[in-house]
């Protein structure tokens, strides 16, 4: 009997519990806290709130890093501190080192030609050399240009990487010492890397590059002695229009293609211009200085190493600063530049071809 009785007052908890946990949960719907759930109810339609509809759109600005920057003239000012600080100079531009806000070191070069190309020439050059991705190739990072001022020429400004060993000619043409530190395996890295980008230029680009005016000034070196081309595109022709270029005469006198004065261009205007530059980076001497009382020749070095390596006197025209080298490789060398400062510019080799001599693809023979 007094199981039953428990079991009754068991029973009797577990109704009473069951009534209290519904009554809540019709108070709970009363309020709208808990929908009730209708399993045969259709799914209701998710409504977005309004706000969000008429919440105005944030735009961004479209950027993309490899684009070079469009700088302002107030900008160039800034950036190089006022044109304070003045690294280089040549026949068309003078460059400035400067700072951007990150703390990027650049070189601004200020083009002073005194037959500067048309704003449209020159934005139109900008797009071409943007397009261009060569890692022995100095990159453009922004640029500046003053428009509707004419007969300006300092109205166009380029930003560049800024390199801390200088271009290539500081080291070879002022002094023993600084020769010293630029032994055979770096002056040969510093071939090979040239001739590719000028292969890149010439053959791998969607729109034929030439430069024409390779030398030891426009190659820059980094902190590693990796060489890097600067100067190509910009105020110089586009060979796909050479004909509407007055390029009688362009580039500097000791690197010029022959048929330069003529006007009569082609990639092997640049070819010739490597090999008078190879064969200054092996002796460690101009080749040629413009001057009143000079009787040498722009040909001059290359006949002089022509003549002593067929006598078997190589080392007298290597640059003793590099010893001790390997001078089969030097010699190799040597004949590869030779090839490219024939006067024929048919007998040139291409510059896809020189690096193929280079790196031991296809042999070079002293050419005649």
């Amino acid at each position: 009997m007094r199981a039953c009785n428990l079991v009754a007052l068991f029973v009797y908890c577990i109704w009473k519990i069951c009534k209290l946990v519904q009554a809540c949960l019709r108070r709970l719907r009363v309020h709208g806290k808990v929908p009730a759930a209708d399993p045969e109810a259709p799914l209701a339609k998710v409504k977005k709130p309004e706000a969000a509809c008429t919440a105005p759109v944030r735009q961004t600005t479209f950027h993309i890093d490899d684009l070079p920057r469009k700088f302002s003239y107030d900008e160039i000012r800034a950036v190089t501190g006022d044109f304070g600080t003045m690294v280089g100079r040549g026949g068309s531009a003078e460059v400035f080192r400067g700072l951007l806000d990150d703390g990027t070191a650049v070189a601004v070069k200020r083009i002073t030609s005194y037959k500067p190309v048309g704003e449209e020439d020159f934005l139109r050059e900008i797009s071409i050399v943007a397009n261009v991705h060569q890692r022995s190739l100095v990159r453009l990072l922004g640029y500046c240009l003053l428009q509707g001022r004419p007969g300006d020429t300092h109205g166009q400004y380029l930003v560049y990487p800024f390199f801390e060993n200088g271009s290539l000619d500081w080291w070879l043409f002022n002094g023993e010492e600084r020769r010293r530190l630029l032994p055979w395996p770096t002056r040969r890295r510093i071939a090979v890397d040239v001739a590719r980008a000028l292969a890149y230029l010439h053959h791998e680009c969607r729109r034929q590059i030439l430069h024409l005016d390779i030398k030891p000034a426009n190659i820059l070196l980094d902190g590693s002695f990796l060489a890097h081309v600067s100067d190509f595109g910009i105020s110089m022709s586009i060979a796909q229009d050479l004909t509407s270029v007055d390029t009688c005469g362009r580039g500097t006198p000791g690197y010029m293609a022959p048929e330069i004065w003529f006007s009569s261009l082609s990639t092997k205007s640049d070819v010739y211009s490597y090999g008078m530059t190879v064969l200054e980076l092996v002796g460690g001497r101009r080749g040629y200085q413009a001057s009143r009382d000079s009787s040498e020749t722009p040909d001059f070095l290359a006949r002089v190493v022509r003549e002593k390596m067929v006598r078997g006197e190589l080392k007298d025209v290597v640059d003793a600063a590099m010893a001790p080298v390997d001078e089969r490789e030097v010699e190799a060398v040597l004949k590869v530049a030779l090839c490219c400062v024939q006067h024929q510019r048919e007998l040139r080799p291409s510059m896809v071809t020189v690096v193929d001599m280079l790196e031991g693809r296809v042999t070079a023979d002293l050419p005649p």
